[in-house]
């Protein structure tokens, strides 16, 4: 077999037969996703795997818990989930935005003294790609693969102010992601938030969802404007006063905007 012939396939039912390891089976599921076949619906994973459908989408479900992999909303297939990244820690120096956005963390850190961090968003929250610490022997970090679903963290408000009004609704009602006031009041209020944000460049968390830190963030847009991750510089608050505030802000969204030119965006189309 050549490199482009395609994978063989397995009857139906083989792999049970022969008595496959439930691990094995697990990792012929993740293997069935491709460059050339990102989405898979399950009677098309379950022939390839020789397994039957329902001992398939009951792998599925194990995988789509631990955000290994995540349905397609349009189509409801399946996909490779953000959780990987989680997994692959030493391998994501092959994501493009990891790779273009490492040095501009270094010199983020380096000229503000506080973590920067870059995430990305996998439909509900916001995930840890990326970090480089303070220098500081205080200082906030996180391990690569954690993830944010609180609407007032400073890099989920990035990604929600980037989606349609009525997906942000949906998130905030549905208790996908956390917000306290999801009554129409707060939600207005929220909404308005998230303009302030766009308009200025970077979102701010002062102590909201943790009294001792503070994160400002800004976004990081592809080619077609749109926003494909966030740049997240965050730092204990007994060090920025309201203040200097702004300072941290803007020297975020210098950096997110040199990301968007290093993988060939535009910051202005993605501000409109």
């Amino acid at each position: 077999m050549t490199e482009n012939d395609p994978a063989p396939r397995v009857a139906t039912g083989d792999a049970e037969a022969r008595g496959t390891s439930p691990i094995s089976n697990a990792i012929a599921v993740l293997r069935c996703f491709s460059v050339d076949e990102p989405l898979l619906g399950v009677t098309e994973i379950a022939a390839r795997v020789g397994l039957h459908k329902s001992s398939a989408s009951r792998i599925l479900s194990t995988l789509e818990s631990e955000d290994l992999v995540e349905r397609d909303t349009t189509s409801r297939r399946y996909r490779l989930g953000l959780g990987i990244i989680g997994v692959a820690g030493p391998l994501l120096a092959d994501l493009d935005v990891r790779r273009a956005a490492y040095p501009v963390l270094r010199d983020l850190t380096e000229t503000t003294g506080e973590t920067s961090a870059l995430l990305l968003w996998n439909g509900q929250e916001a995930v840890s790609v990326e970090q480089v610490p303070s220098r500081h022997q205080v200082k906030h970090t996180t391990t690569l693969g954690t993830r944010y679903a609180t609407a007032l963290s400073a890099s989920v408000q990035v990604f929600l102010a980037a989606l349609p009004p009525e997906r942000v609704h949906a998130l905030l009602t549905g208790g996908i992601v956390a917000y306290r006031d999801a009554d129409d009041a707060g939600l207005a209020a929220f909404a308005d938030r998230l303009a302030d944000a766009t308009a200025r460049g970077y979102a701010v968390n002062y102590g909201e969802t943790s009294i001792e830190e503070v994160g400002v963030s800004s976004p990081v847009h592809d080619h077609r404007g749109e926003v494909v991750a966030a740049v997240l510089v965050s730092a204990p608050r007994f060090r920025v006063s309201p203040e200097q505030l702004a300072a941290l802000g803007e020297a975020c969204a210098r950096a997110a905007a040199d990301i968007t030119r290093r993988l060939g965006g535009n910051p202005a189309k993605g501000a409109s």
